[in-house]
């Protein structure tokens, strides 16, 4: 079988929703979640140069009343965010921020996160006639159901095509 064989029987599949999809009020449950490891916290706060010891010394957790150490709070956002993306911007659209971030409980090396986003508001873009700017509300919970984190997330959230 030659390449061209393949590029003419392939088939291209859309990812991700768009802004009609958006509707205020939807809930998005995320898919199965993910388990943070020791490995993924050691390498995460090495890699982005966190030095406070409540991230990676134990003994210094413990002292603090921790029954181990944290996981650094920018892994957990950034583990909760990457959850989301499947649903909600992966069909494209530039990112616009996040407001109002808040770390509700420590995380532990061990706990699965999981993550729910509300629509909040959606409106079409009077600058990108293609987008829409829509803002979610996104909590993430670890696997005994507590709310660890919560944030509202703003994209550009592209349109399907007319």
């Amino acid at each position: 079988m030659s390449d061209s064989d393949f590029r003419e029987r392939a088939v291209l599949v859309g990812k991700g929703n768009r802004y009609e999809d958006m509707t205020p009020g939807r809930v998005f449950e995320h898919h199965w979640g993910r388990t943070i490891t020791d490995g993924d916290n050691a390498a995460f706060t090495t890699r982005t140069l966190s030095f406070c010891p409540l991230y990676f010394n134990e003994p210094y957790a413990r002292s603090l009343g921790h029954p181990t150490t944290v996981v650094n709070p920018m892994l957990v956002f950034n583990t909760v965010f990457g959850l989301t993306v499947e649903d909600l911007s992966e069909g494209g659209g530039p990112f616009l921020g996040v407001d109002g971030c808040r770390f509700l409980k420590p995380v532990y090396p061990g706990n699965t996160l999981t993550a729910r986003s509300t629509v909040e508001a959606a409106r079409e873009s009077k600058g990108q006639p293609a987008f829409g700017i829509v803002t979610w509300h996104t909590e993430g919970f670890n696997q005994d159901g507590d709310k660890v984190i919560e944030y509202r997330r703003t994209n550009l959230v592209r349109k399907r095509s007319r």
